[in-house]
């Protein structure tokens, strides 16, 4: 009976809404006559929601279309005066079947939002790394970790959300595991972001533990805790402000032995110009931070090892040839240090590797000279702050959001010229 009902108020609504040819061709698959959908239509039915049903062109047992199923719920949503209940059973079915209401027409935005406020994203990745560096008494070193990382967003309202990111890591060259005995594995929880952030038209504005918004490869892997606001559309003006780590996840062995001794974090201000169009972008920043951790850097940052601020300029410049290849370099300086106070880095892109789309792959080659008085904490995964020379690596997704990468940097360390290497390989699977 449950069916024949259905059955029956689907033909009203086609009839009145698309022609049997259009009905024939739709695109959408065919909703099983066990669907849960149809129990939540005959409740709207029953309560008197979805009305005008009796034409019996349709018969009991036939299976129905997702686009037949969709002009339906239209319908029902067009109702006001209905019970929380039924409000509930609308906005269930307006979610699953989303795609289908936006080719009628009608907007689901907002019972989307309702229905599911919160996204995950996230990865599980393995890394293996194997490092020499002459200049270290130990000058082999190779490392395993596996990494799970969280990112939920969640809705506040149409204008801002809240952010967030997690990451529990585990080193598997230790390979132990908690015991009785005083034994436990190199294991790390943390929350290393949440912030909210509120778009208005062209103006971005993020409050909390944020990613860093200017410099982020090159100078700045890392996070503040603090406020940024960005604005523009092809030209951007970025302002940042809060304070920054400056000991912990850096790879920049000179900042983090300083931080240890002195203060861990720097005031850090900066401001961005950033302009984008077509092909070309290009761009310039400016960033100060004070800290008692630069005056204990010795007289390899300041002769007269009193100098507690760094300023730091850049400039920097990419060029998109066609789809599959582009050039891009940014040069970085600290006016306060006396030596090592350069970076820079110019790389070449072809195409690069689609976490969605199997068999797609990239590859890059670039050339990294990484001052460590102003490379406070570089993201490359292969070449690290204090060294120069040169990186090559690949991509290649093996799977429907499995990513394989291998890299590796030879070059040497800046302040003595002794052999720096580095072979990186992970993977990663992204949901």
């Amino acid at each position: 009976m449950k069916k024949t009902l259905v059955s029956a108020l689907t033909t009203a609504l086609v009839v009145g809404a698309a022609s049997t040819t259009f009905a024939a061709a739709n695109p959408f698959s065919d909703v099983p006559a066990d669907h849960w959908a149809y129990d939540a239509v005959s409740q709207l039915a029953a309560d008197g929601v979805i009305e005008g049903y009796g034409d019996t062109t349709f018969r009991g047992n036939q299976n129905i279309t997702r686009y037949e199923m969709a002009q339906m719920i239209a319908k029902a949503m067009a109702k006001t005066d209905v019970s929380a209940a039924d409000k509930a059973l609308i906005d269930k079915l307006a979610a699953e079947f989303s795609d289908e209401l936006n080719t009628l027409g009608v907007r689901v935005s907002n019972l989307e939002r309702n229905a599911d406020k919160v996204k995950w994203n996230g990865e599980a990745r393995y890394t293996y790394t194997s490092t020499r560096d002459k200049s270290k008494e130990d000058s082999k070193s190779n490392d395993d970790e596996l990494l799970l990382r969280l990112e939920p967003s969640a809705e506040v309202n149409k204008n801002w959300h809240v952010n967030a990111r997690l990451d529990a890591s585990t080193d598997l060259a230790e390979d132990k595991g908690d015991d009785n005995h005083g034994s436990s594995q190199d294991t790390d929880v943390t929350l290393q972001r949440l912030w909210a952030e509120g778009q208005y038209g062209d103006t971005n504005i993020k409050l909390g533990k944020l990613p860093m918004q200017i410099d982020s490869n090159l100078l700045f892997d890392d996070e503040i805790s603090g406020a940024a606001i960005t604005t523009g559309k092809d030209l951007k003006v970025t302002l940042q402000a809060g304070r920054f780590d400056l000991n912990g996840d850096t790879n920049n062995a000179s900042i983090d032995k300083a931080a240890s001794e002195k203060d861990d974090t720097a005031n850090m201000q900066s401001i961005g110009l950033q302009y984008g169009k077509d092909k070309l972008s290009i761009g310039a920043g400016y960033h100060h931070l004070n800290s008692d951790a630069f005056t204990a850097m010795g007289t390899s940052y300041k002769s007269t090892q009193d100098e507690d601020n760094a300023d730091i300029w850049s400039a920097n410049l990419h060029y998109a040839f066609d789809k599959n290849v582009a050039l891009g370099g940014v040069y970085a300086e600290n006016t306060k240090a006396d030596d090592y106070k350069k970076a820079g880095t110019v790389e070449l892109d072809y195409k690069g590797a689609e976490p969605e789309n199997k068999g797609t792959w990239g590859a890059y080659a670039a050339y990294r000279y990484l001052g460590q008085n102003v490379a406070f904490d570089p993201s490359y995964d292969g070449a690290w702050a204090g060294t120069k020379g040169w990186e090559v690596g690949t991509n290649y997704t093996l799977f429907k959001n499995t990513v394989a990468s291998v890299k590796y940097f030879n070059g040497e360390n800046i302040d003595n010229g002794k052999d720096a290497e580095k072979l990186f390989g992970r993977v990663e699977f992204h949901f």
